[in-house]
């Protein structure tokens, strides 16, 4: 059963000054045998402050939301639950390798959660996005397992010229192993899911450009294309634009054509719950060079929607997210995030 907000914000207030405590650094020294990679988007990660450029005033003490830095605390607190929940996970045993946020307003707010972790070392990478709204993508990783090569965001131009999200590319080495990530939070379907389909189409053909782009360097890259999509698999953005298919044996003859959707690897109905029903619309695709068992690589049981109770409301049936109908509840999010463990064999 959930807890109760104010009891848990006045525990909040007692773990502020140890929320503040320096973050200790690392080097990347150690060798895994496996990488975990994390995304999740994480409900309106807003800090308190009016932003003039951006439309969050809803978002202050004085706005709609009535959005203060109890508040913000108590969700920091919310995710740090999850990651903790995550390392004493026996399939894991560790906090994720690679963590990306969806619904950050700013580096700093980004930055203060990761650091609320358990006082874990995580570097932080962002890039600031012409959203309306100021929210992007929030990317951290490991560094003691991790060695992170650079990243890159790419623009989606969307009819009349209006900003969203960038799709952000970054590469690491693992073991001496390079990959790249992709990153996504295409543009939502607001008003009617058909008349706003254009612009998801908009942002998987940039997401298909980057794994092209990265393929004709490299015919075996290894790329992991992630993110919230705000379509499901079976939609036309995904499985026609970003080319995604659930057949191994077709994505391996495909000659780099199509990714494999993970989604196929779980019974998990999906990691978003609207109207009574749950969508599959956070999503992993992994290209055919991690899919051939040799180096970094990914199996059959690599993919998970990752939950614990405290995350569900009272039915049980819907999530315990942060507002709901503009009604703060002080839950964790209204997406549950979803892991990839990858194989790092020498």
């Amino acid at each position: 059963m959930p807890m109760n907000p104010l009891r848990t914000i006045a525990l909040a207030l007692l773990l502020m000054a140890w929320l503040a405590s320096p973050v200790p650094t690392a080097s990347c020294t150690e060798r895994p045998r496996q990488i975990v990679a994390m995304w999740w988007n994480v409900e309106n990660l807003f800090d308190t402050k009016n932003e003039p450029k951006n439309d969050d005033k809803e978002f202050t003490p004085e706005g709609a939301r009535h959005w203060t830095d109890k508040k913000l605390l108590l969700k920091q607190l919310r995710i740090a639950q999850v990651f903790r929940a995550i390392k004493t996970d026996r399939e894991y045993g560790k906090y994720p390798d690679i963590v990306a946020f969806a619904e950050t307003e700013n580096r700093q707010v980004f930055a203060g959660t990761m650091a609320a972790i358990d006082r874990t070392s995580y570097t932080n990478d962002y890039h600031e996005s012409p959203d309306s709204r100021g929210i992007d993508i929030g990317l951290a990783w490991n560094p003691a397992t991790l060695k992170f090569t650079g990243s890159k965001p790419y623009t989606v131009t969307l009819d009349g010229g209006r900003g969203t999200r960038f799709v952000v590319a970054a590469g690491f080495a693992a073991a001496g192993q390079p990959f790249t990530i992709v990153l996504n939070h295409w543009p939502s379907r607001s008003f009617d899911d058909k008349w706003s389909e254009p612009n998801r189409i908009a942002a998987a053909r940039v997401a298909r450009r980057i794994v092209d782009s990265l393929r004709t360097r490299d015919p075996l890259a290894k790329v992991i294309v992630m993110g919230d999509f705000n379509d499901q698999p079976e939609n036309r953005s995904v499985r026609e634009t970003l080319g995604s298919s659930f057949d191994r044996k077709e994505v391996l003859r495909s000659n780099g054509r199509l990714l494999y959707n993970c989604w196929n690897d779980t019974a998990s109905p999906g990691t978003y719950h609207f109207r009574n029903h749950w969508e599959r619309i956070d999503q992993m695709l992994v290209s055919p060079a991690l899919l051939d068992d040799k180096g970094l690589s990914i199996d059959k049981r690599s993919f998970r929607v990752f939950s614990i109770p405290e995350m569900f409301d009272r039915s049980g049936k819907g999530l315990y997210s942060t507002y709901q109908r503009g009604k703060f509840k002080g839950g964790y999010s209204d997406h549950l995030p979803i892991l990839l463990r990858i194989d790092a064999a020498p």
